[in-house]
């Protein structure tokens, strides 16, 4: 089932510390995470709350669950809107601190994390960033690699934005749709349009779109953003229809993608065609439903190129998620 990638925590009432430690303790369970890496999950937790609880008064957490074709890991997000910091480098050594404590809790995260990073600025807040896989990972070689953030609109239990990705010897293909409106109908179309999605065979996102359009007639209908990368020609190759935002990102410049207006399941135009775009030009593509405000400004990230794209995800989020509709922010770089 196409859902949500990532549960939202709030984390700015000590008292409900521990059931959100409870909660990703359950979900991690629930993924088939062995009892030694949920113990270590809890720590990571445990850290992450007190320190937002010491330094922000909107802290939030994202919890992922991924399966990562059964080799499962959890990706913990920490956000918040707090003073920052100057140095986060230097406040992940041991002893460390600016609140009289033992200056253990960021260098702890990052011993019992696989990949752990922090990102901050002062004045801005910070992202903490952990992920944990179940058993080591071997080094593979995707030549792309691929991060999303898709979080429900708040009070629903369902998401109607989803994210799909497809992976062949030659082409990595992704879709972003976002079923109209929220809940269980919205989620119903995207459900209906990934099932289309990975029935059909060819690489080109317009036929695919054309496809995804034929099947999904009975739902709400949808808009999409389909973005195929080729692994040989070294291109990407994008189509959309709607208000699914997709941004072509290189090292000096960007350009949006212009999608075409309609619903798939219910109107699309005539005459579509592919775009494409060379990764040597454009090397990072960077999804987003209207849950996400447009108006990004990857200068306001600072040396974020150095960061997991999850990171560079959560910070849009960060600064331009509506709150009032379901989110999602995709980040795909070629490596």
């Amino acid at each position: 089932m196409v859902d949500a990638t990532h549960v939202s925590f709030a984390a700015n009432d000590r008292s409900y510390f521990s059931l959100i430690k409870k909660e990703i303790h359950r979900l991690a369970t629930e993924a088939g995470m062995n009892s030694s890496r949920i113990n270590e999950l809890d720590i990571i937790v445990a850290e992450m709350t007190s320190n937002l609880f010491k330094y922000s008064d909107d802290g939030e957490i994202l919890m992922g669950v991924f399966p990562n074709n059964g080799a499962p890991y959890i990706e913990l997000i920490s956000i918040d809107n707090g003073p920052g910091m100057v140095n986060p480098a230097r406040m992940m050594q041991d002893g460390v601190s600016t609140s009289n404590t033992l200056g253990h809790g960021l260098g702890s995260m990052k011993r019992l994390s696989d990949v752990f990073e922090l990102y901050s600025q002062p004045g801005w807040g910070t992202i903490a960033l952990s992920r944990v896989y179940n058993k080591p990972q071997p080094k593979k070689g995707n030549p792309l690699s691929v991060h999303p953030i898709v979080v429900c609109k708040p009070g629903e239990k369902v998401s109607g934005d989803g994210f799909v990705m497809k992976k062949t010897e030659n082409f990595t293909k992704m879709m972003l749709a976002d079923g109209l409106g929220h809940g269980p109908e919205a989620n119903k179309a995207i459900n209906e349009a990934a099932i289309a999605f990975r029935t059909f065979p060819d690489f080109s996102p317009t036929e695919t779109l054309r496809y995804i359009h034929s099947t999904i007639k009975k739902t709400r209908g949808a808009v999409i953003n389909i973005v195929g990368y080729d692994h040989r020609l070294r291109k990407w190759t994008s189509a959309g229809i709607g208000n699914i935002l997709a941004r072509m990102v290189g090292p000096t410049a960007f350009k949006n993608h212009m999608s075409y207006n309609g619903i798939v399941g219910h109107n699309i135009p005539n005459t579509m065609n592919d775009q494409q775009y060379s990764a040597d030009e454009y090397n990072q593509v960077i999804l987003c439903s209207d849950g996400i405000k447009t108006r990004i400004e990857l200068s306001k990230y600072p040396q974020m190129y150095k960061y997991d794209l999850s990171v560079l995800a959560a910070a849009i989020y960060k600064d331009h998620a509506r709150r009032n509709d379901d989110m999602s922010v995709v980040v795909a770089k070629v490596k």
